[in-house]
C-alpha cells in the first residue's frame, strides 16, 4: 500500500512563487458579444478612468461596474462613458465576472515562468473569445441583462 492509502493519491503540481502583477481591466457587452480590455499597474480610480475613457473614444458608451475601491473618486467624474453602478460585492450581477470565471478556467494550473508569458496567455484567450460574439453572448448575455440594458446600449 502506498503512502496515501489504497485509494488515495497525491496531487503534485508545480507552484510559482513570484510576486509580480498587472491588473486586467475588462468590459463585456453580452448583447453584441464584444470585449474590451487593457492592463494597468494599479486599480486606482485614476488608472481605471484612463482605461475607460480610451474605450469611450473607441465607441464604448456604457459600463456596468461594482463599487469596488477603484471604481469611484474624482477621476471618474471626467469619464464620458455612462456607468451603471451595482451594489458592492455583487459579482453575480456583473457580466464581466462570467468572463473572468471563464478566463481563469483557461489559464489556471500552468507555470508560466514570467508575468509576460502569463499575460500573453490571457491575451490569447481573450482574443479567441472576442472572435466569437455568439460565445460571449452565451457566456454573459443572459436574457435579464439584455432586457435591463435595452435602450441603454442602443
Amino acid at each position: 500500500m502506498g503512502k496515501h492509502g489504497e485509494y488515495g493519491g497525491k496531487v503534485v503540481q508545480a507552484v510559482e512563487y513570484v510576486y509580480q502583477w498587472q491588473y486586467l481591466v475588462l468590459a463585456v457587452n453580452g448583447v453584441s458579444g464584444r470585449l474590451w480590455w487593457d492592463w494597468t499597474s494599479d486599480m486606482t480610480s485614476r488608472a481605471l478612468a484612463g482605461v475607460v475613457s480610451q474605450w469611450g473614444d473607441q465607441g464604448l458608451s456604457t459600463v456596468v461596474w461594482d463599487r469596488a475601491r477603484g471604481h469611484g473618486g474624482a477621476a471618474d467624474d471626467a469619464i464620458s462613458v455612462h456607468r451603471i453602478e451595482q451594489p458592492a460585492y455583487s459579482p453575480e450581477l456583473n457580466p464581466a465576472e462570467r468572463v473572468f470565471e471563464w478566463l481563469r478556467s483557461q489559464i489556471e494550473g500552468v507555470v508560466y515562468g514570467t508575468l509576460e508569458a502569463k499575460r500573453e496567455a490571457v491575451e490569447r484567450a481573450l482574443r479567441e473569445l472576442n472572435a466569437s460574439p455568439a460565445r460571449i453572448q452565451r457566456l454573459a448575455g443572459w436574457a435579464w441583462i439584455r432586457d435591463a440594458l435595452t435602450g441603454v446600449l442602443e
